[in-house]
């Protein structure tokens, strides 16, 4: 691949949606917001996009910076999403990955804060509250293995191996290749994560292979590549960047308003996907 993207609608309009050999690709609109579904259905379909296996799914929104309506067909879309990829019952593990002192990668974490953690409440609470279809949420927000000394996948991995969730549920920034995705764009996807991908900083996989748990990853676009935007944008596919740039990634000025904007909108919509018998409204006073 010539640019570095994460977003798998990016790798297969490289190289041209409809006719890539294992890809198979739909769009549609769902409550007024665009959707493209890509399904990677066997190893020529991951060679070909550089993704494993599995659904990944784009839900194009306005941009963060210019939006400031949740409870909207934006909401309304992932809601529906996530509550299709996600198992009807069981514990779910949050956990929002990045780095919260950094502004363009603190998205996981931001987004953690505000999802409801509710494994805690005993049944007895719950009976008293009027609460009894809760659904048990915990809450992880594993930080960086420069700060922790160890890979996020193996904190992630030791928990759920404890707590047996029916499903690990990922958050995480993510890096596009063109402007056009960057702080507008959603991806969801059943196959798992790898951290840091995206800006050349790989770390360990998280997926149910490495867990042992179903893991759905979840995440935007915040920084783009700087060489991959100049190719971009000047259409040269041979274009080299001095080795001073070659790494380096560029977010929006906004970036602050993006996180903030984007943090909220995911954490409502995970929030309104596992707690159904609470209304938006209700769970946003939560937050």
């Amino acid at each position: 691949m010539l640019f570095r993207t994460d977003l798998a609608l990016e790798r297969t309009q490289m190289l041209g949606a409809q006719h890539i050999e294992g890809v198979n690709v739909r769009e549609y609109e769902l409550y007024e917001t665009r959707i493209s579904e890509i399904k990677v259905n066997d190893r020529k379909g991951e060679e070909a996009i550089g993704k494993k296996q599995g659904t990944y799914i784009t839900v194009e929104v306005p941009p963060f910076t210019k939006s400031s309506e949740l409870t909207d067909g934006r909401l309304n879309a992932l809601v529906y999403i996530l509550r299709s990829l996600l198992p009807k019952e069981g514990t779910v593990l949050v956990a929002g990955l990045g780095n919260a002192d950094i502004t363009a990668d603190a998205l996981g974490p931001s987004v953690a804060q505000m999802v409801l953690a509710t494994r805690h409440i005993s049944d007895q609470l719950r009976k008293s509250a009027g609460l009894e279809e809760l659904r048990s949420v915990a809450v992880l927000t594993p930080g960086v293995m420069g700060s922790t000394g160890i890979e996020a996948a193996e904190i992630i991995t030791a928990v759920a191996q404890k707590i047996k969730p029916s499903v690990i549920l990922s958050v995480d920034a993510l890096a596009a290749k063109s402007v056009d995705r960057l702080a507008r764009t959603v991806q969801l996807c059943d196959s798992g994560i790898y951290p840091g991908s995206g800006v050349g900083n790989h770390r360990k996989e998280i997926s149910r292979q490495t867990t042992g748990f179903p893991v759905i990853s979840v995440g935007v676009p915040t920084v783009v590549d700087a060489l991959s935007l100049a190719r971009d944008l000047t259409g040269d596919e041979n274009l080299q960047a001095h080795p001073e740039i070659a790494d380096m990634m560029l977010a929006p000025r906004e970036a602050d308003m993006v996180t903030d904007s984007a943090s909220k909108l995911l954490a409502l919509a995970v929030n309104c996907a596992l707690q159904e018998s609470l209304t938006a409204e209700e769970l946003l006073s939560l937050m």
